[in-house]
């Protein structure tokens, strides 16, 4: 590779005379590339950003769907399935259509509702005749109480069958009007995806039968689990960053609305709970979760870790600048602090210029290249 050095030597023996300078003055060389060769090396720039860092608690755990995001569908009365409306993975709208079923014992039920309804009718325009005869005291009050009675078990025994009936997805409305269904519309109870279709067609199912189950993605959350030596610095209102293989290059990040009361015996460990705050990507319930709940964090100047090289106990980043055709590095001395999933906290001993270019990457080859010049030079 094609390198060339700039030394600043009557500078660096001026400031070692003095006994005092960084070592950006001892390095204080600088490399050059052409353009073909920086775009080779794939060295990126850009200038030294701010970044939330802190301290926090390291925590497994996976994605999960509280209970009322999730639904297992069963027939609710005993009748064999029609037809299947849905497959694994589709998705469905709370009311969608699932299956249609179909029994003689679900005519049944409906013409045992008609013929009670239709017996209502009739003993509410006789129950309503015999009140006016009673005010009268035309009919006798042993005759009156029993039609009440007769009334008002009948009201009972047709409220019932109407429950039953909406519970099943038939309308009552269509049956006082004597139109009897064949089939039986089972409906998803939930916005959500198909996890599992667990019937085939002519199948008989039984009420508790499950028949499909239901969840709802939009709602999943992480669960994590904390150590019995970190439950101390967890609370609600926490944010967190996770990271899940369906999203390999991204971290997203999440907030704690609820942390257990009580340990979990495997592992022993407290149970947190974190809602997502920018769902990315395909997030299902089950995903391994690698986290970070950060416990105390504050703003500071940071570069991923391979912008920054050690050399001889001192840390170095380099400062770039284009000029014409070419580019070139030079190495700066810089402390650093806080190292926070893959970046690090920099401390700068003199500050920067606005908008000056900084490698975020191949420090460690940067660094090489500038001693292998300094070396060439010597000679």
């Amino acid at each position: 590779m094609l390198v060339s050095c700039a030394s600043n030597e009557s500078e660096g023996h001026d400031e070692h005379d003095h006994g005092h300078g960084h070592s950006e003055e001892e390095h204080g060389d600088e490399i050059h590339f052409s353009e073909d060769q920086f775009n080779a090396l794939g060295i990126k720039v850009d200038t030294l950003p701010k970044r939330n860092l802190g301290t926090y608690v390291e925590a497994n755990g996976e994605l999960k769907v509280s209970p009322q995001n999730q639904a297992e569908v069963t027939a609710v009365i005993g009748a064999n399935v029609k037809s299947i409306e849905v497959t694994e993975g589709e998705m469905v709208k709370k009311g969608q259509i699932l299956a249609f079923l179909a029994h003689p014992d679900l005519i049944q039920l409906q013409t045992e509702y008609i013929t009670n309804w239709n017996d209502l009718q009739f003993l509410e325009q006789e129950y309503e005749r015999q009140s006016k005869l009673y005010e009268d005291k035309i009919t006798s009050g042993k005759d009156f109480q029993q039609l009440k009675s007769d009334y008002n078990s009948k009201i009972g025994v047709v409220n019932g069958l109407e429950a039953q009936l909406q519970l099943i997805g038939i309308s009552v409305s269509n049956l006082q009007e004597n139109k009897v269904s064949q089939t039986v519309a089972l409906r998803s109870p939930i916005n959500g995806y198909i996890r599992l279709v667990e019937v085939k067609i002519g199948q008989y199912v039984n009420p508790e039968t499950s028949m499909f189950e239901i969840i709802d993605n939009e709602h999943v959350h992480v669960d994590l689990f904390v150590f019995e030596s970190d439950v101390h610095k967890v609370k609600e209102g926490q944010n967190l960053l996770f990271s899940v293989e369906s999203v390999p290059d991204k971290t997203l990040t999440a907030t704690i609305y609820s942390v257990g009361q009580s340990f979990e015996q495997n592992p022993k460990a407290v149970l947190i709970h974190a809602k997502i705050d920018n769902k990315e990507g395909h997030l299902i319930p089950g995903m391994y979760v690698k986290g970070r709940i950060i416990v105390e964090d504050y703003m500071s100047k940071a570069l991923p870790e391979e912008a920054v090289v050690r050399e001889e106990e001192k840390y170095y980043i380099f400062k770039a600048k284009k000029e014409a055709d070419k580019w070139a590095f030079e190495p700066i001395e810089v402390a650093v602090g806080v190292k926070d999933g893959g970046w690090l906290e920099i401390k700068l001993f003199e500050p920067l210029l606005e908008g000056t270019l900084i490698a975020w990457n191949n420090a460690y080859n940067l660094m090489a290249e500038l001693k292998k010049g300094e070396a060439e030079h010597s000679h």
